[in-house]
């Protein structure tokens, strides 16, 4: 037998493995009571606390590895744990266990002429495959979503990450322990094989969704050759709309936040779109703050005209998620024209607008077909956290099941349910 044969099945026979232990886990937790859950949770964050040391031990190995393998210094820094990021996974442990727990929770439920009684309940969606990379909090924020939402879950992070992660995994199974519940509800790869990503979202006997976190070639990737359902964004061409009847100064705040709080995120700003009528006034404010915070701007002919600075606006331009210190700038002619230039160029991740006209914004909020519309507020708080969703396991474009920032409700799935007392079906 070939050994590039023979290695595939070692790995279908590993991931197997891993699968079917899940599954079983998931029918274990499924049912698991809520103070068990967030005893789990408790006690994991005692762990991590104690064990901040030896994290960071484990973490300064991948750091060193990832230095000397060349990887950029961004990517170093996102990987990077301080004692401070560490007692912020312990928090955000607590913090989960905090939240209200949605399985169980029975809504809409209504008599029907026959007698019965007819709702709908809140339910875990079985077991979830989470593909990350670089950051080694995702496996603490990923591992107790999954557990609070009474999932089992199956962790792949990146390579560089893998001492990190294996770490802080030992620190959820130690509250795993604690609380009675089946340590395979969180399982972390050991190996770092890509043909591991490979099994994982070719197995739906064993895996019911596959939440990808990482760059769009990954998540790319993933949606393509996936054959479990896949909970994504692609990317975040978020735009700032500023209407003919907005504030001024409410505009720059917004417009200046959007883009320059945070660079590098998903639901930063890389579009502005102006009306014509108000482009003369808030143009030329925008530029200068803009150039005190060293943001390049490309404008279309009209913005341009206003400030001369502007590079060239191509029409790449107006489809790129930059994730640096680059703006699009469009003129517009309205309202239709923004909704338009959205619809066209748009993720459908995150659109904002700045107006003071409600009715143009209602309109706004009614037709920009996006994940999040805003009214006169920043795309930044696109976010679980801001949302009070407490933690988030991504962000979905997609229209099915979850939208938006993906919390504990979106973990979970709702099942149809009857009361009766004998009824029979004439």
């Amino acid at each position: 037998m070939k050994p590039d044969r023979l290695a595939r099945m070692d790995m279908r026979t590993y991931m197997t493995g891993i699968g079917r232990a899940a599954r079983a886990a998931a029918r274990s937790i499924a049912p698991a009571d809520t103070a068990a859950k967030n005893r789990a949770l408790a006690a994991a964050a005692q762990a991590v606390e104690r064990d901040s040391a030896r994290l960071l031990e484990a973490n300064a190995r991948d750091v060193a590895a990832a230095r000397d393998s060349g990887m950029e210094a961004p990517l170093v820094d996102r990987l990077t744990l301080t004692p401070r990021s560490v007692a912020t996974i312990a928090e955000g442990l607590r913090q989960v266990a905090s939240l209200p727990d949605p399985v169980g929770e029975i809504t809409d439920l209504r008599a029907r002429p026959s007698g019965i009684q007819v709702g709908r309940m809140r339910v875990p969606l079985g077991v979830i495959g989470i593909i990350y990379e670089s950051r080694p909090n995702v496996t603490a924020e990923a591992a107790s979503l999954c557990l609070k939402s009474g999932n089992a879950a199956v962790l792949r992070g990146g390579s560089e990450a893998v001492h990190s992660n294996l770490a802080i995994a030992r620190c959820v199974h130690e509250g795993l322990h604690a609380a009675g519940l089946p340590a395979e509800t969180v399982q972390v790869l050991e190996i770092t094989d890509r043909a591991a990503v490979g099994e994982m979202i070719t197995m739906p006997d064993y895996i019911d969704v596959i939440v990808p976190r990482g760059g769009k070639g990954l998540i790319e990737r993933i949606s393509r050759d996936a054959r479990v359902p896949v909970i994504k964004h692609l990317d975040g061409v978020c735009h700032v709309y500023i209407d003919d009847s907005a504030d001024l100064d409410r505009a720059c705040a917004i417009a200046d936040n959007a883009k320059t709080q945070r660079l590098s995120t998903c639901n930063t700003m890389e579009t502005l779109l102006v009306a014509r009528s108000i482009a003369p006034t808030v143009l030329p404010r925008l530029a200068r703050i803009y150039a005190d915070k060293g943001v390049e701007l490309r404008g279309d002919d009209a913005a341009r005209a206003i400030v001369p600075a502007m590079k060239v606006a191509t029409e790449e331009d107006w489809y790129a998620e930059y994730l640096d210190a680059i703006l699009a700038v469009r003129v517009v002619d309205g309202l239709d024209a923004a909704i338009e230039h959205i619809a066209r160029y748009g993720s459908q991740h995150t659109d904002a607008i700045v107006t003071e006209d409600w009715s143009n914004a209602r309109r706004f909020l009614r037709e920009v077909d996006s994940s999040s519309v805003m009214v006169n507020a920043s795309t930044r708080f696109a976010d679980g956290f801001e949302y009070g969703l407490g933690a988030e396991i991504g962000i979905s474009t997609d229209r099915l099941h979850a939208r938006g920032p993906v919390g504990l409700e979106g973990l979970t799935n709702q099942k149809w349910i009857v009361l009766g007392d004998g009824q029979v079906r004439g």
